[in-house]
């Protein structure tokens, strides 16, 4: 091995940093690996770059450009218990999200992200029932109709104790869980519920292993804004509510809609190397591809994909965008696999991905509202002056 490269234990050492934190560095590009010819599951990194940025860090930045660049997948900016990424896994509360998926229920997911302990709020929840008038409105908008509605009744957040709220809580996911489906529930475990309902009782356990993989994911978008409105001390439905109005957006939960296209287009195609291919050279984007916080590919995807029955076209799409761009798999992906393999209806991935992601929504109001501030950051004016 050349001598001017090191593992991650020494790398973060240089740096002065968690090895968390070096993995950040290198999803931003602020760091290169290469991959370590003995053992190719692990990266080597070049300690002279290292010590290079490390003296970087020393002369120190401004504080503007340091704020700026955390809110662009940048290094972390709030303290959390609930998920950390470190490159390569998701965690639950230090429990390997992946494994976890294995066994768990939403409601057990959802049970352990509270802080619920041996508590369990699902027990006496209902969903509120979706009305008729609604069935033919998009998803987004059910279930924001569904949520505005329980808003004056719910209480603030403010110096409340999250275990007044936790029935309320289980209240949302089973209302969102009406709603998206556009029925009651059977009193069953929410996967199991679904099962019944869509007629694939046989496929509830991979509907659970879902729903538990997307249950939460660090400080993205829609948790961030979740916790800016919890900060605030608004009710928890309104606060979800937030969630749902930033996934609506075509850089977060739009993304599912352009892995659908993408495998609608991929059914037409004869030669799939030339189809990605193309795609690259016209500047098109790969939705469902890569993911800047993994360095070996979404572990949530390779964990949902590896449950799913073969695909031709799938394998094939999946070989060809490895082969030109070097981009695995994410999440969006395989919910949108795991959906088309099981025949479910055409929202099906994305109300998938809402409900499970809900879970994590009311987790980070209830870690917000311990906190007590009020998220508020400044601005860097750059118009006019008088």
């Amino acid at each position: 091995m050349d001598e001017h490269y090191v593992g991650s234990e020494k790398a973060a050492e240089i740096l002065g940093v968690s090895r968390p934190t070096l993995y950040a560095y290198v999803s931003r590009g602020m760091v290169q690996t290469m991959p370590n010819p003995e053992e190719p599951r692990r990266q080597l990194y070049d300690a002279r770059e290292l010590n290079a940025l490390a003296r970087q860090k020393r002369r120190g930045r401004k504080p503007r450009e340091a704020a700026a660049a955390a809110l662009d997948w940048g290094l972390p900016v709030l303290d959390t218990s609930l998920s950390h990424l470190d490159g390569r896994k998701l965690y639950y509360r230090g429990r390997d999200a992946a494994v976890l998926s294995g066994t768990a229920s939403l409601e057990e997911t959802a049970r352990l992200l509270w802080g619920c302990n041996g508590a369990d709020p699902f027990q006496k929840a209902h969903g509120r029932k979706p009305e008729a008038r609604h069935a033919d409105l998009p998803l987004f908008a059910r279930c924001e109709i569904a949520l505005s509605s329980d808003h004056y009744d719910a209480p603030t957040m403010w110096r409340r104790d999250p275990r007044t709220l936790w029935t309320g809580a289980a209240n949302i996911v089973k209302t969102l869980a009406t709603v998206g489906i556009g029925s009651p529930l059977p009193a069953l475990p929410v996967h199991d519920a679904l099962g019944e309902v869509w007629q694939i009782p046989h496929a509830a356990g991979l509907l659970r292993r879902a729903l538990v993989l997307v249950a939460d994911h660090e400080l993205n978008a829609s948790a961030f804004a979740v916790r800016v409105i919890a900060s605030t001390g608004a009710s928890l439905p309104n606060a979800v509510l937030g969630g749902l109005a930033s996934l609506s957006g075509p850089r977060h939960g739009g993304q599912i809609a352009m892995v659908e296209n993408l495998f609608e287009q991929a059914e037409q195609v004869r030669d799939m190397h030339a189809f990605i291919d193309e795609r690259l050279r016209r500047g098109e984007g790969l939705p469902g591809f890569g993911h800047p916080l993994y360095l070996d590919g979404d572990c949530r995807a390779t964990e949902l994909l590896r449950w799913l029955p073969e695909d031709p076209l799938r394998m094939d799409l999946v070989r060809a965008v490895l082969e030109l761009s070097g981009h695995r798999p994410n999440i969006d992906f395989a919910l949108v696999a795991m959906r088309r393999s099981l025949g479910l209806p055409g929202d099906a991935a994305l109300f998938l991905f809402l409900l499970g992601r809900s879970v994590g929504w009311i987790a980070h109001a209830f870690e917000q509202q311990l906190d007590g501030r009020v998220i508020r950051p400044r601005a860097s004016y750059v118009g006019e002056t008088a």
